[in-house]
């Protein structure tokens, strides 16, 4: 009973730290309003235009900002106080659901209006996704920074779930208005919360230089870092390959022959699984061998992927779509983990703002590598294909990366040896070259 009760305290470790309470509410509260906002988005610009491709196109006004700007935003991360990049960055989140609701306010009928506030939209995430990855290393010790990113997790995909969910129903029962009104107040409070995040101690970040080589550092680091690469280029291509929920509505009206329900219960079942893995480790974290099981989470994410491609049940394939979402985030956390603590923290920044550009990417390329291949060879196929290629893409990495198939525990210290390991072979491997 004792150690049931000890585990129970352990897997809540995190909330213990004040300031991580804040901040996690502060996120909650930024993903729940731009997930409603994205549900009025949606309807106002296909009632405006009645053209899917114009959706699309929603999406890529917010995703192209991070590809020009994420040298700068990651620098931002690393030069300044990243808390204060957080507040200034869901001010102006809530600055843009302001103008969404002004526009909608004078009934002005103009995607080319909502595009441009998308965008920005767009540029505030740009500069808060890598400084909000960035914090939570100052705002929990490295032994219990799993818990915390784990807990994070948890939350994150509950805002996912619940903020469409209430932006439908305020759009359906009220108006866009009272949509972006609310994403207006949450963003306000969620800049509030992050105000009054304190951090664990202070970090101390050497002086550099203003030049392309300060803005280039990000990639330099993960280049040279194995263990950071191979993890970060793990995901990428593994989200790349095996993106069958973008398929979602193909499998539900033409393969399982359900409708708009099936759908969403085909929808919600990836984040059921997420959430549902995220808690589990939070009460019984990864201790060892951390590097392999990603690997094999990887390669399970790809057989469900296959499951999930040749089910021609609405159970079965719910089932697997929940697995889908598990392992995938057995995969989110270690990565995370990784990354957030094999990088110092004057270069956390940069690398995070990368990152943020392959999870882009992969989720972006990723619905339009299945597009393509569904159209090439068909829904099933493209679904099973995509799969296989999880599978072989898990199998190269465990080869070409070494040092993140041996990474051990997730710790600070054991990073750093596995870190040191790696450069010291990489210089006998140059010396003897030499």
């Amino acid at each position: 009973m004792a150690s049931s009760g000890n585990r129970r305290i352990s897997g809540r470790v995190a909330f213990t730290y004040p300031s991580f309470l804040l901040y996690a509410s502060a996120r909650f509260f930024m993903v729940l309003a731009t997930e409603m906002q994205s549900v009025a988005v949606g309807w106002q610009v296909y009632d405006i235009t009645k053209r899917p491709l114009d959706l699309g196109l929603v999406g890529l006004a917010q995703f192209l900002p991070g590809i020009l700007l994420f040298l700068v935003s990651g620098h931002t991360a690393d030069r300044f106080d990243r808390r204060k990049v957080l507040v200034s960055g869901y001010l102006g989140y809530a600055l843009c659901s302001s103008l969404l609701l002004t526009i909608t306010l004078r009934g002005l009928r103009s995607v080319d209006l909502i595009y441009g506030v998308m965008f920005l939209v767009g540029v505030s995430s740009s500069f808060t996704a890598p400084a909000s990855r960035g914090i939570l290393p100052l705002i929990v010790s490295g032994e219990h920074f799993q818990n915390a990113f784990a807990w994070a997790a948890i939350l994150f995909q509950i805002a996912t779930i619940v903020g469409p969910a209430v932006g439908g129903f305020e759009y359906a029962l009220l108006s866009p208005v009272a949509v972006y009104s609310s994403a207006v107040v949450a963003g306000l409070a969620a800049a509030t919360m992050m105000s009054l995040v304190r951090f664990q101690t202070k970090q101390s970040r050497p002086r550099e230089t203003r030049d392309w080589r300060t803005f280039l550092a990000g990639l330099h680091y993960i280049r040279e870092h194995k263990i950071v690469l191979g993890s970060i280029s793990l995901d990428l291509f593994a989200v790349l390959l095996g993106g069958a929920v973008a398929l979602l509505p193909v499998y539900a009206r033409e393969i399982l022959k359900t409708g708009p329900w099936g759908l969403g219960l085909l929808r919600c079942s990836p984040g059921i699984g997420a959430a549902s893995m995220a808690m589990f480790v939070a009460y019984r974290p990864l201790r060892k061998k951390a590097g392999a099981k990603m690997l094999w989470c990887v390669a399970g994410f790809g057989i469900f992927t296959i499951i999930f491609g040749i089910s021609h049940n609405l159970i079965l394939s719910m089932f697997a779509l929940v697995l889908v979402g598990a392992t995938d985030m057995v995969s989110v956390v270690i990565r995370g983990v990784l990354v957030q603590l094999a990088t110092p923290d004057e270069m956390r920044g940069r690398v995070n703002a990368v990152d943020m550009i392959f999870i882009g990417a992969s989720n972006q390329l990723g619905q339009f590598e299945s597009g393509v291949t569904a159209a090439w060879f068909g829904t099933v196929p493209a679904v099973i294909l995509g799969g296989i290629g999880t599978l072989v893409v898990t199998a190269l990495w465990a080869w070409m990366f070494p040092e993140l198939r041996n990474a051990d525990t997730l710790t600070v210290p054991q990073l750093e040896k596995t870190i040191a390991a790696s450069e010291a072979a990489g210089h006998s491997v140059t010396g003897e070259a030499d």
